[in-house]
């Protein structure tokens, strides 16, 4: 009798540690669902239209499951803490099924200065960090040291300066003409003093600061076959005392630096791609980066460790950002 109550006991645990599985779909989801079934035949019980909401009604050890529908998902994210994390074994995970978490915006035709000439300025929310993209790609940027150095500004080209975007048009273009878009959400995904946490099969692009941030004390944490492009400061970036792995992913065309340690963190990438064509590969502040058994040194861009899959393509060259 003992024996069968403990193996009762086995079953029931291991069933509570597996959580419940919260459906998303951006498209035919509503947040006044409960999201307990993929279908949206099931009433309530469907799915919810916004991962915030699944995240609000989330447990420790649940799993979140996105509908790929071909839409962006428009939502900068936290998961913080005890309700999103999970277990040894049985973590809190967010499955993207190759779903795209988006952070841009359309810079509004109102909003556009005239400086100069074919020169345009634009005064985001965010002042540092910034990236433009132009039909859904990132957009050529010049570095300039002041507004004395406009004239050096070449056609379809920005620069930032003074907390500004500065773009210059064709000849006599308004550049209402062209569809630009900038990066108007902070960071994608958040995760701050959470413990067994896998994030599987995202595209993050086009954020402010960080594609994601795993800000302080995210322990075993794990990002499996995410892409995270176009974002203002870096791809990932991990701090405080983190420990995060980062796996089959893809990091590349992000504004300062592709992978970002800092802190105590240590990071460790397993067969991944950091492409340094715009930015360097690796930063580091005290903090540990290794990638494939080989730990990232002090030497300059050029020549820190990187993993490089073979055939990889340049992320810009991938396609445009989805709107």
């Amino acid at each position: 009798m003992r024996r069968f109550a403990f193996a009762l006991l086995l079953i029931f645990s291991a069933s509570t540690a597996r959580g419940a599985d919260l459906f998303v779909n951006n498209v035919s989801g509503d947040d006044r669902n409960a999201g307990r079934h993929e279908s949206g035949n099931q009433g309530s019980d469907g799915p919810v239209r916004t991962i915030a909401k699944a995240l609000r009604v989330a447990h420790k050890g649940d799993r979140i499951i996105l509908a790929n529908t071909g839409a962006p998902y428009r939502e900068s994210i936290t998961l913080q803490a005890g309700n999103h994390s999970g277990w040894p074994g049985f973590p809190f995970t967010l499955v993207g099924n190759g779903a795209i978490l988006d952070g841009t915006a359309t810079i509004p035709i109102e909003q556009w200065k005239h400086v100069q000439s074919d020169v345009y300025c634009f005064a985001p929310t965010y002042k540092q960090y910034q990236m433009v993209f132009l039909d859904g790609k990132p957009a050529q940027q010049m570095k300039l040291e002041s507004r004395d150095e406009l004239d050096k500004l070449e056609p379809m080209t920005w620069t930032l300066l003074d907390g500004q975007i500065f773009f210059r048009s064709e000849a006599n273009v308004d550049p209402g003409n062209y569809s630009l878009t900038y990066t108007a959400h902070r960071t994608g995904i958040t995760l701050y003093e959470v413990r067994h946490v896998r994030i599987i099969d995202l595209t993050v692009q086009g954020f402010q600061l960080d594609g994601i941030n795993a800000h302080s004390n995210c322990y075993d944490t794990e990002l499996v076959s995410i892409t995270s492009r176009g974002n203002g400061r870096s791809g990932v970036s991990v701090g405080g005392a983190s420990k995060v792995t980062l796996s089959g992913s893809l990091l590349g065309d992000n504004g300062t630096v592709q992978l970002r340690g800092e802190g105590f963190s240590k990071t460790k990438v397993v067969d991944s791609t950091l492409l340094d064509a715009s930015a360097p590969a690796t930063s580091r502040e005290e903090a540990r980066i290794e990638i494939d058994g080989q730990e990232v040194t002090d030497a300059p861009a050029p020549q820190t460790a990187r993993a490089v899959r073979p055939g990889a393509l340049p992320v810009s060259t991938a396609g445009p950002l989805p709107r």
